[in-house]
């Protein structure tokens, strides 16, 4: 069997150890003679499975215990509109920063249930920065500030926390939660889609605040209501039990490399390796700004766009895949999330050289 480098933003590549240790449980987990997928979740099996997850995920993140891990379903999009509907807490709106296609999709989404202003945007830059914190016109009394902290189709990513007084700061996590330690009492809310750095499709994790639970708006969904999902250990409904399984599976997997400090510099490396080599040569470039970069997702161009068919194919031919730019920018993109190991991004560079002498 021949796996390829899998550069997709998602779903994205797993570590090969936990499709390994999936496979070996497909049929029998632990001796109950039945797969996962077809447990009950109200049952002791499950039940064991999902608090394993909860308990390595609070470890992970050193997640505080005045707030709730909730195991959702709807995806980053879907939580586009749950936040609101949880966290407007009868205010009139919220402020959002806009820094790419991520963030005017959770605004436009944001805007059927409140009154949102866009504190800040980097527009003017074609998405290739975040706007500086000084710039920001925040309103403090704006229920809460929303912010998407790696924008996976731009590759701009946030390397610090911003402050945002008393507001609570909420903040799209989908393609960079648990690339990296984050101090998460420095927010009210965060949120991610699993098919990045978590498992598959399907999940979406969401840390909340207690004291920010328990003032959904009437017309809120029971299923979409945090306060309600943590009362029942998001069980108000059948929860993703397998991509929970995964998740947990993934977690375990990420402690065993070492945790997030450990994770942080391997990414830092793949992620130093494929920019040095953008910023040596005119034949590739980077359109981000240096120091706004994603560690995860790393979009570049070609000087002759001409020749982007002709890399793609000689890049699968050499089993690298998903490496085509998302279509509202264009280009190549590659993701290189926790899975990808650093062999992936070698063999990449090594390709990017070689197209480079061939066609230069």
């Amino acid at each position: 069997m021949t796996r390829v480098h899998n550069f997709s933003a998602g779903p994205a590549a797993l570590p090969e150890t936990v499709l390994r240790k999936a496979a070996e449980e497909m049929l029998d987990w632990h001796g109950s003679g039945m797969s996962v997928m077809e447990m009950s979740h109200r049952g002791k099996e499950f039940i064991a499975i999902h608090a394993e997850a909860e308990r390595l995920l609070r470890e992970l993140l050193v997640i505080p215990a005045n707030y709730k891990v909730l195991f959702m379903q709807g995806g980053a999009i879907g939580e586009n509109a749950i936040v609101p509907m949880n966290m407007l807490r009868g205010k009139a709106g919220a402020d959002y920063v806009d820094t790419g296609e991520w963030s005017k999709k959770s605004i436009k989404e944001a805007k059927k249930y409140g009154a949102i202003k866009i504190a800040a945007s980097a527009a003017d830059s074609g998405y290739t920065t975040i706007p500086k914190r000084d710039t920001w016109k925040l309103d403090p009394d704006a229920a809460y500030v929303h912010i998407c902290s790696n924008e996976t189709i731009g590759g701009v990513e946030y390397h610090f926390t911003p402050e945002v007084g008393s507001v609570p700061l909420v903040a799209d996590m989908s393609s960079d939660i648990l690339s990296r330690p984050v101090d998460v009492s420095k927010y009210g809310l965060i949120y991610g889609g699993a098919q990045k750095n978590i498992g598959p499709a399907g999940l979406t994790i969401v840390i909340v605040r207690d004291d920010l639970l328990g003032q959904a708006h009437p017309f809120t969904p029971d299923a979409f209501n945090y306060k309600l999902q943590a009362d029942n250990d998001s069980m108000l409904n059948t929860p993703p039990t397998y991509a929970i399984y995964i998740a947990g599976l993934v977690f375990n997997w990420i402690k065993d490399q070492g945790g997030l400090t450990a994770m942080a510099e391997h990414n830092r490396v793949k992620a130093a390796l494929l920019y040095d080599y953008l910023d040596s040569t005119g034949f590739y470039r980077s359109p981000v700004a240096r120091d706004c970069r994603s560690l995860m997702n790393v979009p570049f161009k070609l000087k002759d766009e001409a020749l982007d068919d002709v890399f793609l194919k000689g890049a699968q031919a050499r089993g690298m895949v998903q490496l085509k730019g998302h279509r509202s920018v264009g280009g190549m993109r590659a993701s290189i999330y926790n899975a990808m190991p650093i062999a992936g991004v070698q063999a990449l560079v090594a390709y990017m050289k070689e197209f480079e002498a061939s066609h230069g």
